[in-house]
């Protein structure tokens, strides 16, 4: 099973770029897209009805803005639009959770923190909200998305310069100490603990020419996933977002 995982910083722009050619061409058992920035009847039906592909969709309150979409060749036992216990963490589009007869799979855009204190306290409730969420599934679990946050000095380009900007700060790096210890395993890091490779890279100076870059995409399973794991990549030749596509093979 190949899951890919990709922030597209809008769908509709991402179409515009080869977005569905990218799916033919990878043709993933599952496609988990963050910030789609649009609501399903604002797409054309070229997203919509995927050859091959059952779409699910969870959109924000408001428009143009988060958004995330899972494309499925296997039909889901449910799917849940949220964590369900508070509105707040909930209403922005941020969740989808799909149940399988193998596993269940979150697909998560993880808030930004940077925008103010506000909402690097909105990011670091979202992180306790989505722990509590996960010690109610200990097992068969796959978590992917974009977390917002490098975990380790390896996994952005300049760590001195931004232990101090929401993205590597100690107490938002902290929070990702606590998935590994209650059981997660990043499966990039797992299979290559040496490798550096990003997924994101800012717009502006020529981040992406240069490599200056940070991994801030995802995919963590629970331990009892871990001897399926097959292989971990980061697809950074991939143009289209300032993410790049990372994916996991899984024999499930």
């Amino acid at each position: 099973m190949k899951i890919i995982s990709w922030n597209v910083n809008g769908i509709r722009a991402a179409e515009k770029k080869g977005f569905v050619n990218y799916i033919k061409k990878e043709y993933p058992d599952i496609l988990c897209i963050q910030e789609t920035k649009a609501h399903k009847e604002q797409l054309s039906e070229n997203l919509t009805n995927v050859q091959g592909y059952h779409a699910y969709f969870s959109s924000g309150e408001k428009k143009g803005y988060s958004g995330v979409l899972c494309y499925t060749k296997e039909k889901p036992i449910s799917v849940q639009t949220g964590f369900g216990a508070h509105k707040k963490f909930d209403s922005e589009g941020r969740i989808l959770v799909l149940e399988f007869k193998e596993c269940i799979l979150m697909n998560i855009y993880f808030p930004n923190g940077k925008a103010s204190e506000e909402r690097l306290k909105y990011k670091l409730e979202f992180y306790e909200e989505f722990l509590n969420f996960c010690k109610k599934h200990k097992k068969h679990l796959i978590v992917c998305g974009d977390v917002n946050t490098a975990h380790n000095e390896i996994d952005l380009a300049r760590p001195k310069e931004n232990e101090n900007e929401s993205g590597f700060m100690r107490i938002e790096r902290d929070y990702l100490d606590r998935f590994i210890k209650e059981g997660f395993t990043d499966t990039f890091r797992h299979l290559h603990p040496s490798k550096v490779q990003y997924s994101w890279w800012s717009q502006r100076g020529g981040a992406r020419n240069r490599n200056v870059g940070w991994r801030i995409d995802y995919f963590y399973i629970t331990k009892d996933l871990v001897k399926y794991l097959k292989e971990a990549f980061i697809q950074d030749q991939v143009q289209g977002s300032d993410h790049c596509p990372i994916g996991i093979e899984i024999d499930l």
